[in-house]
């Protein structure tokens, strides 16, 4: 980890006592931001394993293990379903494909987080924690906040001993955090590790 950060996330004693137990393991490449939202979707409430097994049968699906969304398009619903994809995640990877199909040329480095999630939460099938996931991890943004995940919300909680509820909690988990500006996206994979690992 970079200085800066560990200096700046240091600054939270709390989160300095889990920097000192455990580390972050470097970042995978996740490939486009369209690879990136398909593997996602296929991914959405199902365990690594079971992800990881219909992905590579949907990968079968074409040549050079590329799915252009062209490609992707002329696949028959029923083929994707044979690869293990829901009713629902077959027409949502589709969704993502005619997005990407008639917006060839969008920049995404060179947009802001906010404009981001605006734009790709517009294709039905993608909410704000997938394209936070996909800012995070695709697109390398480094100050997300992901307070709708389950893991970083009750990772924060049981470190923080935070006792509020409903929008007080959001209040107070979004307090905690503005300290690890702008590093957030470190600090909520600590909270990850540290709610899967404990300390």
């Amino acid at each position: 980890m970079r200085a800066e950060v560990q200096k700046q996330l240091s600054k939270d004693p709390k989160l300095e006592v889990v920097m000192k137990s455990m580390s972050l393991s470097p970042l995978q490449d996740r490939g486009s931001v369209y690879e990136a939202l398909i593997r996602s979707i296929v991914g959405q409430q199902l365990s690594v394993k079971a992800a990881a097994t219909i992905y590579g049968r949907f990968l079968d699906l074409f040549e050079n293990e590329r799915h252009p969304p062209n490609a992707l398009l002329k696949k028959e619903h029923d083929t994707l379903r044979g690869c293990g994809f829901s009713n629902q995640k077959a027409k949502y990877v589709k969704n993502v494909a005619q997005y990407f199909l008639d917006n060839p040329n969008i920049d995404w480095k060179n947009l802001s987080n906010e404009e981001i999630i605006e734009k790709l939460t517009t294709i039905k099938g993608v909410g704000k924690w997938t394209v936070e996931m996909i800012l995070m991890f695709a697109l390398h943004r480094e100050d997300v906040f992901p307070i709708g995940d389950l893991g970083v919300r009750n990772g924060m909680i049981e470190l923080y001993d935070v006792k509020t509820e409903g929008k007080q909690l959001m209040v107070d988990l979004t307090k905690i955090a503005d300290k690890w500006k702008p590093y957030r996206s470190f600090g909520s994979r600590y909270m990850w590790l540290w709610k899967d690992g404990g300390i």
